[in-house]
């Protein structure tokens, strides 16, 4: 697999201005992360019951996804499929699991609402580049591989130009844009072009991204394979290998 070396990206700019600004950013976000969970409180207690009486347990589930310099970290969110299995014990395409509950969920993403615990302890942040898959690392560009130089985003730079609607190819640059040109001036505009587009679902496709094709890099998808497979369920670690404490 072809590495990019991304070892301490934020660590490495903390002593010019950009680190200054990484800084404040940080505060930033657990100051509004703090404000929100507080503010979000009786909605996120109403989804999970919602997901406990119509789906059962569990209400929340974790990945595993690449972060900052491609260190796994453990993303929560609510679940909006079942867990309904085929004749061969492999679990159904997203599309024939998500929930009614679960397509609202994901339309107004009530379902990233745990993600904000994310932001408090340090591994997400509210700006930056999604959080994906950890099976598209092998599969990235070293120019895509540079949007792990930043912690992974509830929100960010593709999101708000278009979101699902956009090719894969466009979204990725829009995150390595966001890389390269961060600011706090930026990530300000972003929360609110998110708010903006949150109100209106600008953005926001039928079946609310269940039926679209997973990112497979230049190579393309496998021949006479899925186009996808599914999303809310254990994934083998396809990254380096944590460091070692």
């Amino acid at each position: 697999m072809d590495r990019t070396d991304t070892g301490g990206s934020e660590r490495k700019e903390m002593l010019g201005p950009r680190g200054i600004q990484l800084a404040v950013k940080r505060c930033v976000d657990v100051a509004l992360a703090g404000i929100a969970i507080t503010l979000t409180a009786p909605l996120t207690f109403a989804v999970a019951v919602a997901i406990r009486l119509s789906m059962g347990k569990p209400v929340l589930y974790a990945q595993l996804r690449p972060g900052l310099d491609e260190r796994p970290i453990k993303v929560w969110k609510f679940r909006t499929m079942t867990q309904d299995r085929g004749p061969d014990g492999a679990l159904l395409p997203d599309r024939d699991r998500l929930t009614t509950l679960g397509r609202f969920l994901r339309e107004h993403s009530f379902d990233e609402l745990p993600q904000l615990f994310n932001i408090l302890i340090g591994n997400m942040s509210i700006v930056g580049p999604r959080p994906l898959l950890t099976r598209y690392l092998p599969r990235y560009t070293p120019r895509q591989r540079s949007r792990q130089r930043m912690k992974p985003g509830v929100t960010g730079w593709a999101q708000v130009n278009g979101r699902n609607a956009l090719d894969w190819h466009s979204r990725l640059e829009l995150d390595v844009w966001y890389v390269e040109h961060f600011s706090l001036l930026l990530d300000l505009k972003i929360m609110l072009l998110t708010v903006r587009r949150l109100v209106t679902r600008e953005g926001v496709l039928p079946g609310a991204g269940a039926d679209l094709d997973e990112y497979w890099g230049s190579a393309g998808p496998p021949p006479n394979g899925p186009r996808a497979f599914p999303v809310e369920s254990a994934e083998r670690w396809v990254g380096p290998a944590p460091p070692k404490r």
